[in-house]
């Protein structure tokens, strides 16, 4: 058997021998739990919550770090002329010390996190019911490192309902 036969045969049973590598999808670290359901009448606007969770034993950073070089969660939208999302206020975080440094407190999110926002319809807006594209950025670290900067989509419906009819004496 010559070598370049030899070199073939081998080269095949280590692919039929060998074990094969399935890609492993990225680790998210955090899920899009829920959006409350919302409807807005023209001209108003109402409450709407973002429920995500951080899977144990991960934590992200607040909207707040405190440094600098740490990056914040910030939810971004991508929004139809009907329907804006305004006030956002993110809960506080949670200081904690970790055993990298156990002479510093980080403000951390863990376990579920709630975001509050209002949704607002301006006068002009079509009645109907309009799915909203968000995304969450944050960076997810554990006790012993942090990882590369994230962005999580999600998606939720906002129904503007039609126009309250103004009844009028006669």
């Amino acid at each position: 058997m010559n070598l370049r036969r030899l070199s073939a045969v081998l080269v095949a049973l280590a692919c039929v021998c060998l074990p094969q590598q399935t890609p492993q999808r990225a680790h998210s670290f955090v899920e899009f739990v829920s959006a409350s359901n919302v409807s807005v009448t023209p001209g108003h606007s109402n409450p709407v919550e973002f429920t995500f969770h951080v899977e144990d034993p991960y934590h992200i950073n607040s909207n707040q770090p405190l440094t600098e070089e740490l990056i914040p969660t910030q939810l971004h939208f991508s929004l139809p002329a009907e329907v804006g999302i305004g006030r956002i206020q993110y809960p506080a975080g949670k200081l904690v010390s970790f055993p990298f440094d156990p002479s510093t407190k980080l403000s951390v999110y863990s376990g579920d996190v709630v975001i509050r926002a209002l949704a607002m319809a301006p006068k002009s807006a079509a009645s109907g019911t309009y799915t909203i594209n968000g995304e969450m950025k944050y960076q997810a670290c554990d006790n012993n490192a942090c990882y590369p900067p994230k962005k999580l989509p999600f998606s939720f419906n906002v129904k503007i309902a039609t126009k309250a009819r103004v009844k009028t004496r006669r």
